[in-house]
């Protein structure tokens, strides 16, 4: 295999591909990344086992062919090579070793046997639909704060992705919990999502393809089983393993009757949340909401930094209540709203609140609220 490559589009293409790869590999075929040039193009695919990504670069193939290489130590030479150089990789058939050439640099790495690369991208996905990258930003953005870290309950580790119904209408839908948050983010159903089963994409599926969203214009095709996900975008195919596990009945948490409704502007009151838990030295920055008609207070105590208060003017017309949150929480949700205004329904200080956009009905949040 011999082929020439600009250095910008390799080091795009090889910053994709080489996040996918751990650091710390018992298989030394996983620590390396699949090259593969013919007709016009280079091919890099790298996989942990669970994920797997291909990602197609135009190149000058001189000689076509294949070959594996450490990731991670190519991406740093690429890294390191000047802006605007022309990369040559090659390697001979029976050779253990890759040559890449720059310049007057010359860098010769271990190349593993190719035949020995897992193959992870086949399998049948009999459910298939198309959504717009935008969309997918969306149902990504909106729900990600929300994942569990907890590795115990491992089926929180991810988004859950499944067809449901709103008022009637078919909507894809995205939700992600981590005991103490919850979002559940819709998009109408996209032709070709009726029936599929409900799938949790695990979180570092999630962030890999939300980097892939970035560089995509166009549409992304989603095909999915009960066990795999695969995201295909203009230049990039990236299949993972699906989370075997079952999401817990998110809409048992999502409270229907509270009736105590606060109407904020979302700028003045994030950035008021902010300043008062400053105060706040726990994990949790606690912060207690005051509200009481067409008034809101906010305030933060703690023994060692004393005490914040502010007030601010809020639509509310319902009897006096005091509600407790983890104000890192309550500012994570705060973040994804776009529009001006958020409103927030409690029902008392122990029970969960629903958080809205004004303005936006595709997106719900839960809150647990804390003793302050």
């Amino acid at each position: 295999m011999k082929l020439t490559i600009e250095r910008a589009a390799l080091l795009r293409s090889l910053n994709h591909v080489q996040s996918v790869v751990e650091r710390r590999n018992t298989i030394p075929i996983l620590s390396n990344v699949k090259i593969e040039g013919r007709d016009g193009f280079v091919s890099l695919n790298a996989t942990d086992m669970d994920l797997d990504i291909v990602e197609r670069v135009a190149a000058d193939i001189a000689r076509p062919g294949s070959t594996t290489a450490p990731a991670h130590t190519l991406y740093e030479i690429v890294r390191k090579l000047p802006e605007g150089s022309q990369v040559e990789i090659e390697h001979l058939g029976d050779d253990s070793h890759l040559t890449l050439r720059s310049g007057r640099s010359k860098f010769t790495l271990q190349a593993l046997p190719v035949e020995d690369y897992p193959v992870m991208s086949g399998g049948e996905l009999p459910y298939s639909f198309v959504l717009s990258a935008d969309e997918l930003k969306g149902l990504i953005d909106r729900t990600r704060f929300a994942i569990s870290s907890e590795e115990t309950r491992y089926y929180l580790n991810g988004i859950y992705l499944h067809a449901a119904s709103s008022s009637g209408v078919p909507v894809l839908r995205a939700v992600a919990t981590d005991g103490h948050r919850l979002a559940r983010v819709e998009v109408p159903l996209p032709e070709g999502a009726a029936g599929m089963p409900g799938v949790i994409v695990p979180r570092k599926t999630v962030a890999e393809l939300r980097k892939l969203i970035d560089e995509a214009t166009a549409e992304v095709t989603v095909s999915l089983s009960e066990t795999k996900i695969r995201f295909a975008f203009d230049a990039a195919i990236l299949t993972s393993k699906l989370i075997d596990g079952t999401f817990p009945d998110y809409e048992r948490v999502i409270p229907e009757g509270n009736d105590k409704i606060l109407e904020v502007n979302c700028k003045t009151f994030s950035q008021a949340v902010d300043r008062v838990s400053a105060i706040s030295t726990e994990k949790s920055r606690a912060i207690k909401l005051a509200v009481d008609r067409g008034n809101l207070t906010l305030s933060a105590s703690s023994p060692e930094n004393g005490t914040a208060v502010e007030e601010l003017e809020a639509a509310y017309d319902n009897s006096a209540i005091e509600i407790g949150f983890n104000s890192r929480y309550l500012l994570d949700i705060l973040a994804q709203i776009e529009g001006d205004a958020a409103r927030f329904a409690m029902a008392d200080a122990a029970s969960p609140t629903v958080v809205r956009e004004v303005a936006d009905a595709s997106a719900v949040y839960v809150l647990m609220p804390m003793r302050v």
